[in-house]
């Protein structure tokens, strides 16, 4: 059995951050991560699909420094280079299937809207190496948790049992609910907690197509449409730091109605779209992706297949009875400001970690 102070379950940001604020306080822990790799929902990937340091992010892109200053503080300290979304241009706007697109001029009000040189991804790259690789585990899924008087004994299959004396869970609470067996059982007003706060990301779709030139800033445009007739809701240009190009779009389709169109129909209609929008040129790509976060297993429950409106920050606490006192969730959708975003993440791990740091000196002092 692996002995750890703390267990840190979950190797997206918040848990990445959570990791490297215990290790500036000097406390040792395991990080373990169902995928097989590090980030979570954040993932950053080249025209092949593959993990890229130089990419198009699948997952979320943008954050706000000026109203999130936690994320803004984390990517200074690190060194991380930023650039900022490109909205010069005009806006365009499809109303009805038989109706000609409308165009707009733009306000370029985006531009505090900002991203990071090489995806999000150089965000989580950032954090990880900074960590003794010894402590970090992809591919450990933890399959259930016991409490017990010095402890929590965590089950994960292919590496055993570990025992932890705390316990901090950085992902959703909907997703730990369905995910993990808990003994003794969770308490009931605890898991109907969790399983009512939706999961950010989780019941949404991204397209993106890849050009070899960002062709719609030549003509005026920004990159940036709304639509009512679909199959995508909102485009945005997605063009990298480096220069490559691409335009991306949330997917407005229910996830069973993706489920049911397939992948190749569904790409199909998002190029036709894009070609409605930007031109003939636009129906041609170099390379396009699809991420489906609704089926993917490791973000996604049951519950998370209908679009929920955007998570309230919450005071009330996520958990009662004798696992509070060793156990501590730090989900960006947990957060008091900004949850399910970026810079949720951030202050969930913060939180998190003050909380433990807090356990860890009463139990020295008792």
């Amino acid at each position: 059995m692996i002995e750890t102070q703390i267990a840190i379950v979950g190797g997206g940001l918040s848990g990445l951050h959570a990791a490297h604020l215990l290790q500036k306080a000097g406390v040792a822990f395991e990080l373990l991560e169902a995928r097989e790799r590090l980030g979570g929902r954040i993932l950053t990937v080249d025209e092949a699909g593959q993990p890229s340091k130089d990419g198009f992010d699948l997952g979320p892109s943008w954050f706000w420094p000026h109203m999130q200053p936690e994320i803004g503080a984390l990517i200074a300290d690190l060194g991380l280079s930023v650039f900022a979304q490109h909205s010069g241009g005009d806006i365009l706007f499809e109303r009805m299937p038989r109706e000609p697109v409308q165009r707009y001029r733009g306000s370029g009000a985006d531009q505090q809207s900002m991203r990071l040189a090489g995806g999000t991804a150089a965000l989580v790259s950032a954090l990880a190496n900074n960590l003794p690789s010894a402590w970090l585990h992809p591919r450990a899924r933890v399959t259930a948790m016991a409490y017990a008087e010095n402890g929590i004994k965590l089950t994960v299959p292919g590496i055993g049992p570990i025992h932890a004396q705390h316990v901090i869970a950085a992902l959703p609470p909907r997703l730990i609910e369905a995910q993990i067996a808990f003994t003794p059982a969770l308490p009931p007003e605890t898991i109907r907690r969790w399983r009512s706060c939706a999961t950010w990301m989780a019941p949404h779709a991204k397209f993106f197509a890849v050009y070899d030139r960002p062709f719609w800033r030549t003509n005026g445009l920004s990159g940036m449409a709304q639509s009512m007739v679909g199959p995508m809701a909102e485009i945005h240009d997605a063009t990298t730091a480096s220069g490559r190009a691409a335009l991306f779009g949330f997917v407005g389709m229910a996830a069973a109605q993706r489920a049911t169109m397939g992948d190749a129909a569904l790409n199909k209609a998002c190029l036709a779209q894009l070609a409605r929008l930007f031109g003939p040129e636009a129906a041609a790509p170099c390379a396009t992706l699809l991420k489906d976060w609704a089926a993917d297993p490791l973000t996604a429950t049951a519950s998370d297949q209908e679009t929920a409106g955007h998570i309230m920050p919450s005071a009330t606490p996520w958990i009662s009875g004798p696992w509070a006192t060793r156990f501590i969730l730090a989900g960006s959708e947990t957060s008091l400001s900004e949850p399910g975003y970026l810079a949720g993440a951030i202050s969930a791990a913060e939180r998190a970690v003050a909380e433990l740091l807090t356990l860890l000196g009463n139990s020295r002092d008792a």
